[in-house]
């Protein structure tokens, strides 16, 4: 199973399609949206734009893309817990 990352809050079917270097380019998805061969969480869609988000999964072709939020990690500083920050190491 393949899985795409989100960057944002949701990412739209046809980008999750390139996103998974299932579909070539924009047109391409589009074409096979439109003419029934992908399905969201089981159900065919024909919606390019269709806002996927966090446990969303697309099938197509046989293969089933997961799509999953972008995990953080978080640190206690003693008073609270914050996300936390990944800093550059000079060496």
């Amino acid at each position: 199973m393949t899985e795409v990352v989100l960057k944002e809050e949701f990412i739209k079917l046809g980008q999750a399609l390139k996103a998974a270097n299932l579909v070539e380019n924009g047109g391409e998805a589009k074409r096979l949206i439109q003419e029934g061969h992908v399905k969201v969480n089981g159900e065919v869609e024909l919606q390019r734009g269709k806002k996927l988000f966090d446990g969303d999964s697309i099938t197509f072709r046989g293969a089933t893309v997961r799509i999953t939020a972008r995990k953080e990690l978080w640190r206690y500083d003693g008073r609270s817990v914050k996300p936390f920050k990944f800093q550059k190491l000079r060496i």
